[in-house]
C-alpha cells in the first residue's frame, strides 16, 4: 500500500494531480481545497496517501496532512458517504473547522458540501460528534465565543467580525473559529476592522 508519494507536480485535471515521482506519473485525487494549495507545475510537494483498492482498478487519494486523511477515512464510516462525498467535505471545511461544526451541531455548514443534504448532514454530526476530539481537541475559547454569538451575548465587533466573515463566503464554523482565534492575539477590546483582518489572515494560512 502506498502511504505517501513525494515528487514534483506534473500537471492538474479538474478534481486531481499527476505526481511525478522519479519518473513515474501517479495520478492522485484530491479535494478541492488540496488542489488549491498544492505548488505550481514543475515544483515539489509531498502527499499523504490513501490508496482504494478494487478488483478493476487502484485508486490513489492525496491530502496535505495526516490529520485530513483521517478524516476522510472518518466520514466513510457514515452509511451514504462515499470516497466522493467525503472529499466534497473536505473541499469546503478544513480538519479544524470540520472538527469544530461537528464537535458544536453546525449541520448548516456541513451541509454546504457537494453531495451533503440536510439529513446527510444531521447523520454525520450525529454520528462523529464522539470522535471528534480524538482528530482536534476543541478550543474552550471558540466554544465559549459560539455560546456568546448564539444568545446574542458576545460584544458587537465580535458579532460584526463574524458576519462579515460569513458574508465573505465562510462557513459560521470557520468565521467563529477564526475571530476566536484573531482575539487571542487582539485582546478582547479589539474593533471589528482588526478582527477581519487577522480572521482573514487565519484563515489564509
Amino acid at each position: 500500500m502506498i502511504g505517501k508519494l513525494k515528487g514534483v507536480v506534473d500537471s492538474f485535471g479538474e478534481d486531481f494531480v499527476i505526481l511525478d515521482v522519479q519518473g513515474v506519473g501517479y495520478v492522485v485525487h484530491c479535494s478541492a481545497r488540496t488542489l488549491q494549495r498544492l505548488p505550481a507545475v514543475g515544483e515539489a510537494t509531498s502527499l499523504s496517501i490513501e490508496t482504494f483498492v478494487r478488483e478493476d482498478m487502484i485508486r490513489l487519494y492525496g491530502f496535505r496532512s495526516d490529520a485530513e486523511r483521517e478524516w476522510f477515512r472518518l466520514l466513510q464510516t457514515v452509511q451514504g458517504v462515499g470516497a466522493k462525498v467525503a472529499l466534497g467535505v473536505l473541499s469546503v471545511l478544513e480538519p479544524p473547522a470540520l472538527a469544530n461544526a461537528i464537535a458544536m451541531g453546525d449541520k448548516g455548514a456541513v451541509a454546504r458540501a457537494p453531495g451533503v443534504g440536510p439529513r446527510l448532514a444531521a447523520r454525520l454530526v450525529a454520528e462523529l460528534k464522539d470522535k471528534t476530539p480524538t482528530f482536534a481537541p476543541l478550543d474552550p475559547a471558540l466554544v465559549a465565543l459560539s455560546g456568546e454569538v448564539a444568545e446574542g451575548k458576545a460584544p458587537q465587533p465580535i458579532t460584526d467580525a463574524i458576519s462579515a466573515l460569513v458574508n465573505l463566503g465562510y462557513q459560521q464554523a470557520q468565521a467563529s473559529a477564526a475571530v476566536a482565534a484573531a482575539l487571542k492575539s487582539a485582546g478582547e477590546g479589539a474593533e471589528a476592522k482588526v478582527l477581519i483582518r487577522l480572521g482573514l489572515r487565519e484563515l489564509a494560512r
